[in-house]
């Protein structure tokens, strides 16, 4: 959740960001008059606790008529202080609600939504197929001429959105990911293998719930949750902990199955693996002291670059706009690849910097150096994931229906240099 003191002390702050967002600047108010009545009742309840122990020690000293009164008010307080004590935990209550509608604040984005992004810059040139005398095909035909995508068996299988990667195309992405886990490795990253099924506290402490809640599968009879992103297990994993980044941040880089719904994005990028409901990624997840955040997102837009190049893609770096923002995130980058058969470009990756909102909600904090205990930061960010296999074999084809492949994965392929069709 946002900073209660941010609230209290900024509220035009948090007001604008609202705004930018496209969100209801009112609720900063309504949590403000809930906070400025949870004050007063904790106020009247730790007055009337504090009459009910002098009251008690009187008590002790008074004999007769007095020791009478004193016993009768002593039960008229007993019920005050239950009813006041009540009254501030429901105002507790209703803050702590209030504050979990409130997404986190926007620090540097620019304002609007989805359409409103800024490119900050463009790598590379699209290859300009029509000089080199064919019209490129999508991924989808091109991996089903490869034998490395089938989709007719996955929907069989398991419905729409599903897929069998088979052959060089479960090959392919297991060279991606691996080249994501050793590029991680190479920067200071600890490999993870992350649990999938995460316990409501933890969907709903990194932000995945509220108004995302329709794009998240929930398994009812067990009360658990499918996650989007190994991000929400790495942000659970230090839960109700004190860290110590005395030599620098934490840095994970997680590798899981990743389950969407995609609620409300029927006929969009239906063919093919572009907008599908499972697929593996490579995650970065760090965690690291406030006024070292921006730097560290910015570390993280660079090794998201590094993996782009591996993959020999053009492609280009927006500025999310505050209204395209995920709850938890007070700002983000997309790297978009260029899909050559769709002429626009595809997100591949995005980095987060959360600032403090996730480590309020999940507890996670550091030891300063003059001992006392304060909230960290965390961020995240895509190395690699499923669908950087439609930009590649999109942007690797040629003209007999063979695709290259890229040098930095090449390694990671025997030192497979094409993807032939099958017979």
């Amino acid at each position: 959740m946002i900073d209660l003191r941010l609230l209290r002390d900024n509220p035009d702050v948090v007001r604008a960001s609202q705004t930018a967002r496209g969100d209801d600047p009112a609720l900063v108010d309504v949590a403000l008059d809930a906070d400025a009545r949870r004050r007063s009742s904790l106020a009247d309840f730790e007055s009337l606790r504090a009459e009910q122990k002098a009251l008690g020690k009187q008590v002790a000293k008074a004999q007769g008529e007095e020791k009478h009164q004193l016993l009768t008010r002593t039960k008229q307080l007993a019920e005050e202080v239950k009813s006041r004590q009540a009254d501030a935990h429901a105002a507790e209550k209703e803050l702590d609600e209030l504050l979990y509608q409130i997404p986190n604040v926007v620090e540097g984005a620019p304002p609007g939504g989805e359409d409103d992004y800024v490119v900050l810059k463009t790598v590379g040139e699209p290859r300009d197929f029509e000089s080199e005398g064919f019209e490129p095909r999508d991924h989808l035909a091109l991996g089903e001429a490869l034998g490395a995508i089938d989709t007719a068996r996955g929907a069989k299988v398991s419905g729409a959105r599903f897929y069998f990667l088979t052959g060089v195309g479960a090959r392919l992405e297991l060279a991606l990911l691996n080249a994501a886990v050793d590029q991680a490795v190479a920067e200071g990253f600890t490999p993870m293998i992350t649990p999938t099924l995460v316990k409501p506290d933890t969907m709903r402490g990194t932000g995945f719930l509220g108004k995302h809640a329709e794009e998240v599968y929930h398994l009812e009879r067990d009360d658990m949750y499918l996650v989007g992103t190994s991000e929400v297990a790495l942000a659970g994993y230090h839960a109700d902990e004190i860290l110590d980044l005395s030599d620098g941040p934490l840095r994970y880089a997680g590798w899981s199955a990743c389950y969407r719904r995609e609620a409300g994005a029927a006929g969009r990028d239906t063919r093919g693996i572009i907008r599908v409901h499972q697929f593996h990624k490579v995650e970065m997840f760090g965690y690291c002291r406030p006024e070292d955040a921006e730097a560290e997102h910015q570390r993280y837009l660079a090794w998201e670059e590094a993996m782009l190049a591996k993959a020999g893609l053009p492609y280009r770096v927006i500025d999310t706009a505050a209204g395209d923002l995920g709850t938890s995130a007070a700002r983000k980058f997309d790297c978009e690849a260029w899909l050559p058969t769709q002429q626009r470009y595809l997100e591949l990756t995005s980095t987060s910097n959360c600032t403090t909102f996730q480590a309020r909600r999940l507890n996670v904090r550091e030891r300063t150096a003059d001992g006392t205990t304060r909230t960290v930061a965390t961020l995240n960010g895509t190395l690699a994931t499923t669908r950087w296999i439609v930009a590649i074999l999109e942007n690797h084809q040629q003209a007999d229906g063979s695709v290259r492949v890229p040098e930095g994965l090449r390694p990671y392929l025997g030192g497979l240099e094409v993807l032939e069709p099958v017979a």
